[in-house]
């Protein structure tokens, strides 16, 4: 859409001069008038099509416990037991051929909090937490070119917390529609930095036209996802880009709550 601004300045000059001269009838232009067209964005976001399955994949969690680490804060470890999905193996496709990929291989994407992930090659992970905190963790299996398996048995949510004297305490979990960001994260480089991958994880809850959708502002420019799946984001500047992913209902007004809205900035360089 065309946006016309008309400054006031140029019909001032031509009512004084209708007024001053009877005989001078000429139709004076505003030379301040402007006609300014957006620039068209060159951002898209598409779905990514033909992943890899991995049939009967399945993540449990073995054991977790605390152990004090200082006066204030534990030692928090966490063991895996993974199934039908092997860590550290290149994910094949082409996906990962023209996308980010680990050289590490396949693994475990630890989300705790919707803070950005650590990537899991091994198993297991220990990471410090204060004691008095409530968390929840989001654990799933990766490809190496880090889009989530979302098959049921692929991924494990938790509701936990610290309590003041140290220890790990179970909570329910959680109930209420929640969305957690996985990618895009960092920096990308060269090639990596043409195409990259856009995917998140929703609980309690499915996407759809007529439900809750995913609204993905990337620089200031919406983009509705109706559909829990991979997408590819393309026509990103270099620099400093952010995205926000937020969780909607069906009439785009965003759901309250715990864990239904995350912004994180990437860099993208030559």
């Amino acid at each position: 859409m065309k946006k016309i601004h008309v400054s006031s300045l140029g019909l001032l000059t031509l009512a004084l001069a209708t007024m001053t001269s009877c005989k001078d009838k000429t139709e004076k232009t505003t030379e301040d008038s402007a006609v300014e067209t957006p620039v068209k964005s060159e951002i898209s976001v598409t779905p990514i099509e033909d992943s890899k399955m991995f049939p009967g994949a399945k993540l449990t969690v073995t054991s977790e416990s605390a152990t004090a680490a200082d006066a204030d804060s534990v030692t928090f470890k966490i063991n895996y037991k993974v199934a039908n999905f092997e860590l550290t193996q290149h994910t094949e496709g082409h996906h990962g051929e023209h996308m980010a990929n680990s050289g590490q291989g396949q693994h475990i994407h630890f989300i705790l909090d919707n803070k950005p992930y650590s990537a899991l090659y091994k198993p297991e992970h220990e990471v410090k937490l204060e004691k008095g905190s409530e968390h929840y963790l989001l654990s799933f299996l990766s490809r190496s070119y880090h889009e989530s398996l979302k098959d049921k048995d692929a991924f494990v949510v938790e509701h936990f917390k610290i309590n003041d004297k140290g220890a790990y305490e179970k909570l329910a979990e959680p109930k209420e529609p929640m969305l957690f960001y996985s990618r895009p994260k960092g920096e990308y480089k060269g090639e990596d930095a043409k195409t990259i991958l856009l995917d998140f994880f929703v609980i309690n809850t499915t996407l759809a036209k007529d439900g809750y959708k995913v609204q993905a502002n990337i620089n200031g420019e919406d983009f509705m996802l109706d559909e829990w799946r991979p997408y590819q984001i393309t026509g990103l500047p270099m620099g400093e880009n952010t995205i926000k992913l937020t969780l909607v209902d069906a009439d785009g007004k965003a759901v309250s709550g715990e864990n239904t809205s995350v912004e994180r900035k990437i860099t993208l360089m030559e």
